[in-house]
Order: structure tokens, then sequence, then C-alpha cells
């Protein structure tokens, strides 16, 4: 279109305005979107593959129960989910125990009866979970839990001794599934937490508040809860994914200034044609 045809470029702003900002809350269909749309600023709210490091000083009971909570309430449906457990060796025994007795507590069965878990969003939903499950069965996990399915419901599924070679130790099932991948070093938890390309939010647990904030500010993730589960938070608090979990920033203010363009007008006044004093 040239630039002579001053009604033509007219009538195409008209009904094709400029886009300030494109929100979107999914996964690899935000990073297509941003892929083709240029220059458009983005907020992006993607996958998430949320990591829970417990460490042998941890609250054992507390931990259980924020893994059981955080990683199966709505059939682990959620972004800010636990996603996977990298647990010091010196306690894994005792926190695998206690979140198996949490997870054999879930009640399983369909919404209208208030049970726990229920189905996945859908069936290529739980063939994908299956296929995650099975390839960590075949390269030897340790089922704590048994894995069941009927259709798109799946039982809660605890799975211990996840290795780096499993699919389940770095994509995200979306579902009641729980991989616990035991480590020697604390750093160990550190470098699986910020090797992975889904860095939403993370968790962990330990008694040592010097501890606790080394690890935080190593954790690559938007968000890090100290002894608790990951969660939304209040609307006035920023949420934001690193890596491929994410542009931009959600709450309240940084959602607002997302949506704007700042403008700056300098007005430049003529000289004074009098003298002072």
């Amino acid at each position: 279109m040239s630039a002579g045809k001053g009604s033509e470029i007219g009538d195409y702003l008209t009904t094709h305005p400029k886009v300030n900002c494109v929100s979107f809350t999914g996964g690899d269909t935000g990073i297509s979107i941003c892929k083709k749309g240029g220059m458009t600023p983005y907020q992006m709210e993607l996958g998430g593959k949320d990591a829970c490091i417990v460490c042998a000083d941890a609250d054992i009971d507390l931990a259980a129960k924020n893994i059981v909570k955080g990683g199966y309430s709505y059939s682990g449906q959620r972004c800010t989910a636990v996603k996977v457990v990298l647990a010091a060796e010196e306690i894994a025994d005792e926190l695998v125990a206690k979140v198996k007795k949490g997870v054999e507590g879930l009640s399983v069965g369909m919404p209208e009866d208030d049970a726990a878990i229920t189905p996945v969003i859908s069936e290529s939903s739980a063939n994908f979970i299956e296929g995650l499950v099975r390839d960590a069965e075949a390269k030897n996990a340790t089922f704590v839990t048994p894995y069941k399915r009927e259709k798109n419901l799946i039982w809660p599924t605890l799975i211990d001794n996840v290795t780096a070679d499993m699919r389940i130790a770095w994509e995200e099932p979306f579902g009641p599934v729980m991989p616990i991948i035991r480590v020697k070093k604390i750093q160990d938890a550190i470098d699986h937490c910020n090797s992975n390309n889904l860095a939403l939010q993370g968790c962990l647990f330990t008694k040592d508040i010097n501890l606790a904030i080394r690890l935080s500010d190593a954790m690559s993730s938007g968000t890090i809860q100290v002894n608790a589960a990951p969660a939304r938070g209040p609307d006035h608090f920023p949420f934001q994914g690193f890596r491929d979990s994410g542009i931009g920033s959600q709450g309240i203010q940084n959602s607002l200034e997302m949506m704007v363009k700042v403008k700056t007008t300098v007005l430049n006044l003529d000289q004074p044609s009098y003298t002072v004093g």
C-alpha cells in the first residue's frame, strides 16, 4: 500500500487497530502466538513443571501434606500444582511413606459426588498422561501406588525413584501423577529445577531461614513458596513465569501496565524576552 493513498491507509487502520497487548493463558499455543505476532507486547502465563524441593531438615509432615494438597487438588490440573518432588535422600523414605498415606486417602469419582480426584479434561489428555507413566514404568521407576485408569479418570499415582532420563521428570502431566526424584545434594535439586524449560512456580521446605533464602534465590522460577505449596496468591501479588512458562507479569498493577502504552509530550516554550534582575 503506497503512502499516497491516504484514505486506504485510514480505512485499514480503522478496521485493523494496533493491538496494545495480547494476554494469554495456556501452553504451547502461547509460544506459537508470540512467534506470529511480531512486535506486539505479550502477557503470557503458560505451562509449568513446578518443582518442590524437600531438604533434609524439613518438617516432613508439613511437606507431605502440601505435596498431596499441591499436587493432587483439582486432579493436578492447575498450572501451580506441584509437578515434581526433589527430595533429599536422608528423608526420602519417610517423605514417600507419608505422601503415600495421604494419596491413599483421596476419594476417586465424579465431581457431583464431591470426589477429590475426578476425570481429567479429556481422553486425549489422559492418553498423554499415560504415555508419561508408561515411559517411567519402562525405565524402572517405582510405583508407590498403582496406576489405574478408566477412560479419562486416572487414580492418584505416586511414582518414586524417577530419573532424569524419564519424560515425567521434565514434562507437565497436568493430571494426578506425582514423580519423586531422590537427590544426594540439594544443589542437584537446584540444577534439575533450573534445567527445565518450564519455570512457573516452585516451593521448598526447610527449617533454616538462611538456607530458604539461598535456595529461593538459586531457583530460577517465577515465584517460590517457602514451607507451602505453590499458589496463585492474592490478586495484587505479581504472578509470572520464566523461560517457556511466560512473558510479562500478572497482578492488578502489572496487568494494567501491560495493557497501556506510555506516551510523552514535551513542551518546548519560547525563551522569555525579558531578563531577570
